[in-house]
């Protein structure tokens, strides 16, 4: 699972209008802000079980939506969608990707993913340096 992918494939959608990249950058910024907030206030607020155990999954969903964030934010420089997509069959990969994006709903599973994708990068280069 690509986190820049999923974050590219899902700004691009099936046109990539300026309008679309737009709003799902602000759908992740929501996201990680309410999900997290809601999430810690149920954790310090709740006396029951089944509402800390809410909050936590919230904050771990809501976690999801940092790194797409934060990839969504870099792909919003004018060109970088291009460079990312250049050459990908974008009708396959939203496809494939419509069905990946239920990842989101693992708590934390996009933070690993998009860690494990950065931390591959960095011993690629130093391998190849």
């Amino acid at each position: 699972m690509n986190v820049r992918r999923l974050a590219a494939i899902d700004m691009y959608g099936s046109r990539g209008t300026t309008r679309r990249r737009r709003i799902i950058l602000a759908e992740f910024l929501v996201g990680v802000v309410l999900m997290v907030t809601w999430g810690c206030w149920l954790l310090a607020s709740a006396n029951g079980f089944g509402t800390r155990a809410f909050g936590l999954w919230l904050v771990g969903a809501g976690l999801n939506y940092a790194p797409l964030s934060l990839y969504a934010l870099a792909l919003m420089r004018p060109g970088a969608l291009d460079v990312e997509l250049a050459g990908v069959d974008t009708d396959r990969e939203l496809r494939r990707y419509t069905v990946l994006q239920l990842w989101v709903f693992v708590p934390f599973a996009l933070v690993v993913f998009a860690i494990r994708d950065a931390l591959a990068r960095r011993r690629a280069r130093t391998t190849a340096s």
